[in-house]
């Protein structure tokens, strides 16, 4: 084969070899910056508050219930609450009045059931002796609780009971009334289980 150039069809006469070779370089354009995407950025950043804040939550819950992390105030309170509320029924045997009305035929059938705050005791076991004495106690206080119970419903007329109010006005007489002639008795509220005027 020959060395001398040869020229393709199409090409330009005057085009030397290595012209044709050799392509044509043109600025190479420097790549564009990359696009972070920002709204899954600010999913993930939310969602990672969330998740921390719901941990830290979550650990403050857990030591606030086992009692590891101290929260005085809020436990003298509880206690205070607590011990305050607690509260016993004293149910009375049916009482039968005569009510202080003129023609005196009038009278009353009630039973009550007082709610009582209970009394707190110091620690300490009770001896035998100790415990018949306190039964002995509540038996007296029941028949003191009747004898006040008594003097204010026999005060009572039979229209006065039998208005939009009486029973209320009753109740805070009887509370009002046990509170001065039973001091150790803490009655919260009165309770009509049964209650009957009969003119």
């Amino acid at each position: 084969m020959a060395t001398s150039p040869t020229v393709l069809a199409g090409a330009s006469p005057s085009s030397s070899p290595a012209a044709v070779s050799a392509p044509a370089t043109a600025p190479i354009a420097a790549p564009a910056p990359a696009k972070v995407p920002v709204i899954p950025l600010l999913i993930s950043v939310a969602a990672g508050v969330v998740i921390a804040t719901l941990g830290v939550g979550g650990g403050v819950y857990y030591l606030a219930r086992t009692g590891r992390l101290p929260m005085q105030g809020m436990a003298a309170q509880k206690t205070e609450a607590i011990a305050l509320s607690t509260t016993h029924a004293m149910a009375l045997e049916p009482l039968l009045v005569n009510l202080a009305d003129a023609g005196g035929s009038s009278y009353l059938r009630v039973s009550l059931t007082l709610r009582v705050a209970d009394v707190v005791e110091k620690k300490g076991a009770k001896t035998e002796g100790e415990k018949n004495k306190d039964d002995k106690t509540a038996d007296d206080g029941v028949a003191a609780v009747r004898d006040t119970v008594l003097t204010v419903l026999g005060r009572e007329t039979a229209d006065g009971l039998l208005a939009a109010d009486g029973k209320e006005r009753l109740k805070t007489e009887l509370k009002t009334a046990l509170a001065e002639h039973n001091a150790g008795l803490k009655v919260k509220d009165v309770f009509f289980t049964d209650f009957l005027v009969q003119r």
